[in-house]
């Protein structure tokens, strides 16, 4: 029999707040986290903006020690891991053999690497950090967390794009529900904001250039939209099986019902024009969760802002929603406001989501003037923040690879 999985803690850094709580109330308000770039020479790059934590201080959670031996995508993650462990309860010091991490990073620690490329270059081989491998790992992350807390269960990063994070939460659903681990701190984490990253992302044509109005760049399903806004962050829930958190008192914020996962294999950055890869993910994030399609509240879509991306995920939630996602169904693209954090981007998101059914709030699509195709039957929330019930809702992610994943989470007073 499998067991059911709830979700006790939520942490998270991000470009609108450096706390779960300050994020959220930034959304609900439609305040962009998006801004220009601070101490990165944008001379010869052709954008200029994005979604920097630049409040973001983790020395609260380091000695000066341990805080030089990792990367800044490894500081971003125990940060939000700690806040979703302290906001939970959880005291893991007696069955740490009972717990997991799983934790999505989708290119690591870039910023290591060009910092010790260059040290070997300048300076010669002698001078690259003994901490250069540790730092730039993007498995690290996850293994840190597990050290800290310590937990001996399954730990490892999934790295599938910008749909690591969802992935990662969905394994670790999957070790919880079916008897592998007793609980698990899951989501995803990134720290790639370099010139080399942007120019590489420019070179694909993949950024948004709207360089005047860094604030409005972001601009999911809208006719305007130009590519995504590159950010940084980090999420982290815990994930409990349903009868260890009711015993132990824990806050029980949503149960995550159903996982699903699937593969374009079409092309590596072009997803079908139906959507029918996301489809499926959806469809057997429903099916996994024994949820009917006409009881979905919210969808949080991928939604980056670029347009072949926007145009096959309403596709897709047409497909797989039909009547529902033109009459009663919201859709709320939140990168509007935190830009694309990569391979944290469907951590953020499924916290945003939690968040949706805690506090009866849906964030709005910012910057949505003029949706095109199928995104014009779709109730976007593009004219404020809405305040209804969100009893059963969705977070999709999609990435480079034509990786597709899904989560169901519900309000957990439904069963």
């Amino acid at each position: 029999m499998q067991r059911r999985v709830v979700v006790t803690g939520v942490g998270a850094v991000s470009p609108c707040g450096n706390t779960m709580e300050r994020t959220f109330d930034s959304l609900i308000a439609g305040r962009s986290g998006i801004a220009r770039f601070a101490g990165i020479d944008t001379t010869d790059l052709k954008t200029t903006f994005g979604g920097e934590c630049t409040d973001f201080d983790p020395s609260p959670w380091w000695n000066t020690t341990d805080l030089r031996r990792h990367g800044r995508f490894t500081h971003l993650s125990v940060a939000a891991s700690t806040m979703a462990v302290e906001a939970a309860g959880l005291d893991t010091s007696e069955d740490g053999d009972r717990g997991g991490v799983f934790i999505g990073v989708a290119l690591g620690g870039l910023p290591e690497i060009i910092e010790s490329q260059a040290t070997l270059d300048e300076r010669g081989a002698r001078r690259v950090s003994p901490f250069f491998i540790l730092r730039a790992a993007p498995n690290i992350a996850a293994g840190e967390v597990a050290i800290r807390y310590g937990l001996r269960g399954a730990s490892f990063a999934t790295a599938s794009a910008c749909a690591s994070g969802t992935h990662a939460i969905g394994e670790a659903f999957r070790a919880v529900r079916d008897g592998r681990v007793d609980y698990a701190i899951a989501g995803g984490s990134e720290a790639v904001i370099t010139r080399l990253a942007i120019a590489g992302f420019n070179s694909m044509r993949a950024l948004s250039v709207q360089n005047e109005t860094p604030e409005r760049a972001s601009r999911p399903f809208d006719r305007a939209r130009d590519g995504f806004v590159l950010a940084e962050g980090a999420a982290s829930l815990i994930l409990e099986e349903a009868e260890r958190a009711k015993r132990r008192g824990a806050p029980i914020l949503a149960e995550l019902r159903g996982y699903g996962a699937s593969t374009d294999a079409l092309h590596a950055t072009k997803p079908p024009d139906d959507g029918r890869g996301l489809a499926a993910a959806m469809s057997e994030a429903l099916r996994d969760g024994a949820i009917n399609a006409s009881e979905v509240d919210y969808v949080n879509p991928h939604a980056t802002s670029t347009p072949a991306g926007d145009d096959a995920e309403a596709a897709a939630i047409l497909g797989v929603f039909g009547d529902r996602a033109r009459s009663g169904l919201l859709v709320s693209g939140t990168k509007s406001m935190t830009g694309h954090l990569l391979g944290a981007s469907g951590a953020l998101e499924a916290a945003i989501t939690i968040y949706t059914i805690v506090r009866g709030e849906v964030p709005p699509t910012l910057n949505l003037e003029d949706p095109e195709g199928a995104a014009a039957e779709l109730d976007l929330v593009a004219d404020g923040a809405r305040r209804q019930p969100v009893r059963l809702a969705l977070s999709n992610s999609t990435g480079f690879g034509g990786h597709n994943a899904s989560l169901a989470f519900g309000d957990p007073s439904l069963r």
